[in-house]
């Protein structure tokens, strides 16, 4: 399945690359991502392959390098991209920023009242006793992310945070030094990480669904991606 999946986006970003200085060109490139991500990359809120449309220009772009660059695994990506040079990469980035579209229900439902506590304690104030910030300090106070770096994390399939959580904490996915995720993840418990995914997964969309415009207190500590 994966390998249909890469032949057919490949063709379809090769088809159009040499056309995308036109929007309707690049609306067609993004075609070829509509294969994981979904339509406009709306994506589900099951599964592993997470919702990119509004998510942050640079967050995005910051995603599609690390991809081609070795920094992110996944076979289907990385394909995709060694090709593109980095202004393509951010054309296809401002593509999916742009896309403000509606969120799906929460996914989760009828969680352990306990797991549901220890997730919205660690999402929005964190733990100082283990030096784990919340992760309303970076990732907005709406948990909708932070232009231009940061992304919003309600909306994602619980697997899909998991998984990403376990990248981290193991070294499988990293981002540009001083990698603060992973170092704040190395810091989580199984059952923490069950917990932050559990209750991010089951809550709402607030009205306004846009990344802030900016954090309204500093960062608890540097971040290479927010800094470069």
């Amino acid at each position: 399945m994966e390998t249909r999946v890469l032949r057919w986006a490949w063709g379809a970003l090769l088809a159009t690359a040499a056309l995308c200085a036109d929007a309707q060109p690049m609306a067609q490139a993004a075609r070829a991502c509509s294969a994981c991500h979904g339509a406009s990359g709306v994506a589900t809120n099951h599964g592993y392959f997470p919702r990119i449309a509004g998510k942050p220009q640079g967050y995005l772009y910051h995603q599609l390098l690390n991809f081609r660059d070795g920094r992110r695994h996944y076979a289907a990506m990385s394909q995709l991209l060694q090709v593109l040079g980095d202004d393509y990469l951010m054309e296809i980035a401002g593509y999916f920023a742009a896309q403000e579209l509606p969120y799906p229900s929460p996914q989760t439902v009828g969680a352990a009242p306990e797991v549901l506590a220890l997730g919205e304690q660690l999402v929005r104030r964190g733990d100082p006793a283990r030096q784990i910030p919340a992760c309303v300090s970076c990732h907005g106070a709406a948990m909708t992310g932070v232009q231009p770096f940061v992304p919003g994390l309600l909306g994602l399939p619980r697997d899909y945070l998991n998984a990403q959580m376990g990248a981290f904490k193991t070294g499988q996915r990293k981002a540009l030094a001083p990698d603060c995720m992973a170092q704040v993840v190395r810091q989580l418990t199984p059952a923490d990480v069950t917990a932050i995914s559990t209750w991010l997964s089951s809550q709402p969309l607030p009205a306004d669904t846009r990344p802030a415009t900016s954090l309204t207190v500093a960062m608890p500590m540097p971040c290479g991606s927010v800094l470069r």
